[in-house]
């Protein structure tokens, strides 16, 4: 069995965990429950790497109680129930000792999933813990959020990273076979960034792949070796920014091959599926436009099915509407349109709303000349009534210029002769 360092030095009890001392310290939030056994329902909230499945083992243990883990990333609505039902039978009602549920990444349950947990929960079967990257008060039900505490775990500092090394090089036997001399550390820490197991993984990797008993090391031996044999993809640092620049440049750029494999790369490396969904809503609508109305509807469709789904069903829906964004006509005279119309507004500041189509819900107001000379569109030949709508001052400014393409080229002439020459169309 080849388990990973940061597997094989695990915490397993209070004293030795290392870090979140506002949570398991002396004085911590959850220290007094955790030695009494009174464990409320609780999220885990923080970044990847910082101790919270560590946490919740260490609770089960310190409270000595039956201990149920699901990973929401392959687990469904049969999986949790079939884990409730073993709950029920191996604790009880009523009892300080309900066996604790532990769901990673519950932020990827869908509702129906979550709401499977609601009964357990409300009834005391079950003591949930869950652990989250994302902000709970987006991604967990109210339902289920309020019969939980939400504990916050901070990245690891400096300290505790350095701590963490230490702990290996003396008590790991594999790692203490080897003389390691930590010369410099500023690219591993930096590397990290604050995630315990990723600097476990990254230390890992460059003790192995030194064939002497003696190693000494470097900033520079560090950072040659991690480029030259991983490949990350932080989800919260550069390589997120980059990957997603590139997912929406190729579907802006017409190209679903890419599109598609880009997509691969943030799901491969466990990328939020609600965040690639919302990017694909924003595009439709900034890249495509009126080019193709139906591209918004299809994005909207599959941000609210992703929501329902979850992972990893919600991978097949985000591949068919990045598939059909990169293929369909392109147009962001939209986006062009709102830019130029916000930048008209700060230079021009507050200008009048012209008289005649003015709301004059008094009689006042409509002695002073509010909605006077309005027409009702619906009352003239085609629907149309030509007035002016926007401010004396920039009277007859165009912001929308349809784009060149088939359904934008209709709208540009219908445009045309609705308003003959007043615009730019």
């Amino acid at each position: 069995m080849n388990e990973p360092l940061a597997e094989r030095i695990r915490p397993r009890t209070l004293e030795e965990y290392i870090s979140q001392n506002h949570l398991v310290g002396e004085q911590g939030s959850l220290t007094h429950q955790i030695k009494n056994g009174i464990i409320p329902s609780l999220i885990l909230w923080g970044p990847p790497g910082t101790g919270k499945t560590t946490l919740a083992n260490i609770i089960a243990n310190e409270s000595q109680r039956p201990f149920y883990t699901l990973s929401a990333i392959s687990s469904g609505v049969k999986d949790v129930r079939e884990v409730i039902e073993k709950a029920k039978q191996s604790g009880g009602l009523f009892t300080a000792k309900n066996p604790i549920l532990f769901i990673d990444e519950i932020h990827r349950f869908s509702k129906s999933q979550q709401d499977s947990l609601l009964g357990a929960v409300e009834k005391g079967w079950v003591t949930l813990i869950g652990a989250t990257t994302e902000n709970p008060s987006f991604e967990v039900i109210p339902a289920l959020l309020s019969r939980c505490q939400v504990y916050v775990l901070n990245p690891f500092e400096k300290e505790d990273l350095e701590a963490l090394l230490s702990r290996a090089i003396a008590s790991d036997d594999i790692i203490k076979s080897k003389k390691i001399i930590l010369k410099e550390t500023e690219a591993l820490l930096r590397l990290s960034g604050g995630d315990g197991r990723k600097l476990l993984n990254i230390f890992e990797l460059i003790v192995n792949s030194e064939a002497g008993k003696k190693i000494t090391i470097t900033n520079e031996m560090v950072l040659r070796k991690v480029q030259k044999n991983t490949v990350l993809y932080d989800k919260t640092g550069e390589q997120h920014y980059d990957i997603i620049s590139a997912f929406i440049k190729s579907i802006r750029g017409s190209d679903p091959n890419a599109a598609v494999y880009w997509l691969a790369r943030m799901i491969e490396g466990g990328e939020d599926v609600k965040f690639i969904a919302r990017r694909l809503v924003i595009l439709a609508s900034e890249d495509i436009g009126n080019a193709n109305p139906t591209a918004l509807v299809l994005a909207n469709s599959a941000f609210q099915a992703v929501n329902t789904i979850g992972y990893p069903e919600a991978r097949i829906i985000l591949s068919q509407c990045a598939t059909y964004l990169a293929s369909s006509q392109k147009s962001n005279a939209s986006y062009a349109a709102i830019k130029e119309a916000q930048q008209k507004v700060r230079e021009t500041g507050d200008l009048s709303v012209p008289l005649a189509i003015r709301n004059a819900p008094t009689k006042l107001m409509k002695d002073l000349g509010y909605g006077k000379g309005y027409g009702y569109a619906h009352d003239h030949e085609n629907n149309f009534v030509e007035l002016e709508f926007l401010p004396e001052e920039i009277s007859g400014t165009t912001f929308y210029r349809p784009g060149d393409n088939p359904r934008e080229n209709a709208m540009r002439e219908f445009l045309k002769n609705r308003w003959k020459s007043k615009y730019g169309f």
